[in-house]
């Protein structure tokens, strides 16, 4: 019991010191940090613009961005003594597999082998994809709960219908350059990642896997340039995730400037790809656009946006999620 308090009272203080950070701002769209729920970045208006190297701020409080998360294993389970909670601060920017290594070694403790099958996690009935980025997942299921986040751990009866199987972070590794070079191919016809060398591309997935910014950003901004004359990317990566859906996201191609030259924006992406999720003049607001745990301003250039609040895989993930009731 002792260690359990001990565990916990350290958890809720790492955890108070990433809530209650002194608030940080940067330059564009006056964004600055708020601590209401998960850790996030807030836009609170539009100032002048500012070039990428001026806004590492803003990426850097992007990748580190944590959820608060308490891993309890499902009562089913057979153990060979109570199995205590886990308490662990999640990355926004990665996946489940490749965070949870001591969440799978806690709970082994006081399990038999002989019970013990693939790992996975499941929400309040809601198998977690772990294929998805671990913000992606919060948003779209769990976004309007209190923290930490309740998530219940699983050692059988995996879900086949509803999951993939990942025995090992190589297999989370293929599906993240796979996310990167299909971005890629969005952006710039995959000139970018085919002109890298294969230690480049170990670079950018070790960056993630090791929670190491500097190391992942070294290589990832060659992934963000464009020609000044082009005005941003060739196509926009993006996917639109919806919680009353059966469909697993909505991506279509999508430039950031129109023929006409005209920048677009967030609301403009919204309104051609999902336009319900827009509120009319009278009409009361019934969806929230979130990336990263924000909504940010409709009037953002989605360029900025793909820059600034892509996921390591360079795809800007945008869940649109019922506003509470309550």
């Amino acid at each position: 019991m002792i260690t359990l308090l001990c565990g916990f009272e350290s958890f809720i203080c790492r955890m108070l010191s990433v809530l209650f950070m002194p608030a940080g701002s940067c330059s564009v769209l006056g964004l600055h940090l708020c601590f209401g729920g998960a850790y996030s970045l807030c836009p609170t208006g539009r100032t002048s613009c500012s070039t990428m190297a001026d806004d590492k701020d803003v990426l850097r409080d992007v990748w580190f961005g944590r959820i608060p998360t308490c891993f309890t294993l499902n009562p089913d389970e057979v153990t060979e003594r109570e199995a205590e909670a886990y308490y662990l601060l999640l990355p926004r920017v990665s996946y489940l597999p490749v965070v949870t290594d001591k969440v799978k070694k806690h709970f082994l403790k006081v399990m038999r082998a002989e019970d013990v099958e693939e790992m996975w996690f499941e929400y309040e009935g809601t198998p977690l994809k772990w294929h998805y980025p671990i913000g992606v997942l919060f948003d779209l299921h769990a976004s309007n709960t209190v923290l930490p986040w309740n998530i219940t751990v699983h050692f059988k009866n995996f879900p086949d219908q509803d999951l993939l199987h990942c025995l090992s972070n190589s297999i989370v590794e293929a599906h993240f350059m796979s996310s990167i070079k299909e971005a890629d191919a969005l952006k710039h016809k995959s000139q970018v990642v085919n002109d890298m060398q294969k230690k480049d591309h170990k670079q950018l997935w070790m960056g993630l896997q090791n929670d190491k910014f500097d190391q992942f950003w070294a290589m990832n901004r060659k992934l963000m340039e464009y020609p000044t004359e082009d005005g941003g990317f060739r196509y926009i990566p993006f996917r639109i995730y919806q919680t009353l859906s059966d469909r697993p996201f909505i991506q279509k191609l999508f430039r950031p400037v129109s023929p006409d030259c005209n920048v677009h924006t967030l609301g403009d992406l919204l309104k051609e790809m999902y336009p319900d999720a827009l509120t009319n003049d009278g009409e009361q607001k019934r969806y929230q656009v979130l990336i990263h745990g924000i909504e940010p301003l409709l009037e953002t250039p989605l360029q900025w946006l793909s820059e600034h609040l892509s996921h390591p895989d360079n795809f800007l993930h945008i869940c649109v999620v019922p506003v509470p009731t309550d």
